[in-house]
This record gives structure tokens, C-alpha cells and sequence, in this order.
């Protein structure tokens, strides 16, 4: 028993267990939080502390992403539902944990390198940097969370079918998927910038 819980209760959505999830990229190891918790609701505790981010559990984060846009803002239930049927959508696709998917995906969404503007003498000139783990766990949740809700927009598919889908090729590293499309365009402009 882990903070005097038992196991049960600390599988996501009563059914899948984070401990057997495993970060393939050592980079990010730090970053993905799979510490299970009993409430996926932090109340953004974390906000006024630096990089407090990194703690708050991975699908909690997820979550608030998708929480952020059009019809979904604030409603944090909504956004609930919306991830515990894609879940459920990527076990039923692909028999696989889908704690495991959405690592996958956010290791292969995460630009590795971006473009930033440094000005001399009045010039802008762009320059090619390496992106922080933490920020590129936050853009692949940015690009996941964005490509689903465009995908859904004037769609017969549900916003969780899109997630689902979004997550699953994102896992594959499909070029279909718009955050592994949105990363391939960002390190291409960079690589120009160097």
C-alpha cells in the first residue's frame, strides 16, 4: 500500500497500472511523471513554483490540455470523460496499456531543436537551440490536444475517438498524426537555422 492506498484504487481510471509503464527516452525520464495518484486533480498547487510541473501526474496534465480550448474551457469533468473513453479507445485498438501510448506519443511529438530570434544591431536573425525536456513534454501535450480537437471540429468522430487516434499515431510516429507533423515542421526550420 503506497500512501496508504491500495492497488486498486491507484490504477488510472480504476484499471490500468502506471508502474508498468516504461520512458524509453532517458531525456524525459525526469519529466513524465508516472507517480500514481489517487485524485487526478491537483488544483494547481503546483502554479507558483518552478518547474513544480514535472511532478503533477502525466494524465492529469493531459487533461488540462484538454480542458483549455472552445467548448471544453474550464470544465474539467468534461475533460475527464473525454481522456478516460480515449483510454479506453486505445485499449480496445491496440490491447496495449494506454499510459504506455501516451508516453510514446509524447516522446516522439517533442521537438528536439527550435528556432529563436536574436537580434544584432537591428537584425533579426534566427538561430537553431535545443529545446529543455520540460518544454518538449509541453508542446507534444500542446500538439496532441490541438490535433485532436481540429480533428473533431465539423466531424462525425467524438472528441475522444480523435484522441485516441491522435495518441495512437503519435505512438507509431506516423506522420499523420498533427503533433509529429507540427514536430517534424519545427526541426526542419530549425536544422535550416543552424
Amino acid at each position: 500500500m503506497k500512501y496508504g492506498f491500495t492497488k486498486e484504487e491507484l490504477l488510472v481510471f480504476g484499471k490500468w497500472d502506471p508502474e508498468e509503464v516504461e520512458v524509453k527516452d532517458p531525456a524525459l525520464k525526469n519529466y513524465i511523471c508516472l507517480e500514481p495518484r489517487y485524485v487526478i486533480h491537483t488544483h494547481g498547487r503546483h502554479a507558483n513554483i518552478p518547474f513544480a510541473k514535472q511532478n503533477v501526474f502525466i494524465v492529469e496534465r493531459l487533461i488540462n490540455k484538454v480542458m483549455r480550448k472552445g467548448k471544453n474551457t474550464g470544465k474539467k469533468m468534461l475533460a475527464y470523460d473525454i481522456v478516460r473513453q480515449a483510454f479506453e479507445i486505445i485499449h480496445r485498438k491496440t490491447k496495449k496499456n494506454p499510459l504506455q501510448v501516451l508516453v510514446d506519443a509524447i516522446i516522439n511529438a517533442g521537438p528536439r531543436e527550435e528556432v529563436v530570434r536574436l537580434k544584432y544591431g537591428g537584425i533579426a536573425v534566427p538561430k537553431s537551440v535545443d529545446t529543455s525536456s520540460l518544454r518538449r513534454v509541453d508542446v507534444a501535450l500542446r500538439n496532441i490536444a490541438e490535433g485532436a480537437r481540429l480533428a473533431a471540429f465539423k466531424s462525425k468522430k467524438s472528441i475522444a475517438e480523435c484522441l485516441a487516434d491522435e495518441l495512437i499515431a503519435a505512438a507509431n510516429n506516423d506522420p499523420k498524426s498533427y503533433a509529429v507533423a507540427k514536430k517534424e515542421e519545427v526541426e526542419r526550420v530549425a536544422k535550416s537555422a543552424r
